[in-house]
């Protein structure tokens, strides 16, 4: 009776752990905000392929790429408005898609740059692109979705991939914030 009962333990912390795994994965998306709920504390993000994300946001959300002029601007919640560009990095939580990061894109925001990936650092922590102009940048990976898309890009065929890279700088480094396959 002991045995069973430990076995049973053992099969509900498992699958215990994998749910709690599962809220953990963290996704990107890009896309434009079609719609911004202050009330709700929602954004929807509409991505290239037509889908409509509903994006909420939480007191430890991080937002960059916006001024505080516009943080508290009418029909903005935390500087995001409508036809803003963004990227947004969530976790599926309780049925919702709750945001870790929100990122703008653009003038004030992160910046993109189109090019062929030539190398990936075996830890995934840096990421070399060649532009079409034939320069070679590196960026240094930031956040644990932006260091998987890294490690993904690094194994077997995707090591030339062509992708649009989504970067702030710091202190003299690019800092990649998401990968974009093109």
């Amino acid at each position: 009776m002991l045995k069973r009962t430990i076995s049973l333990l053992a099969v509900a912390s498992l699958i215990l752990l994998s749910a709690r795994a599962d809220e953990d994965v963290v996704t990107a998306i890009h896309g434009t905000v079609t719609k911004v709920d202050a009330a709700s504390k929602t954004i929807v993000v509409k991505t290239a392929d037509g889908a409509e994300h509903t994006v909420h946001f939480v007191s430890s959300t991080a937002i960059h790429g916006v001024h505080a002029t516009t943080a508290g601007a009418k029909d903005s919640y935390h500087g995001l408005t409508e036809g803003s560009e963004v990227v947004a990095h969530y976790t599926a939580k309780g049925g919702e898609d709750t945001a870790i990061e929100v990122d703008k894109v653009g003038k004030g925001g992160m910046h993109a740059v189109d090019g062929t990936v030539t190398h990936v650092s075996e830890d995934g922590k840096t990421v070399a692109v060649r532009t079409a102009d034939g320069t070679s940048d590196t960026f240094h990976v930031l956040g644990r979705d932006t260091a998987t898309s890294a490690e993904a890009i690094g194994k077997g065929a995707d090591k030339s991939a062509h992708v649009t890279v989504y970067y702030t700088e710091s202190a003299g480094k690019k800092v990649a914030h998401f990968f974009q396959k093109l």
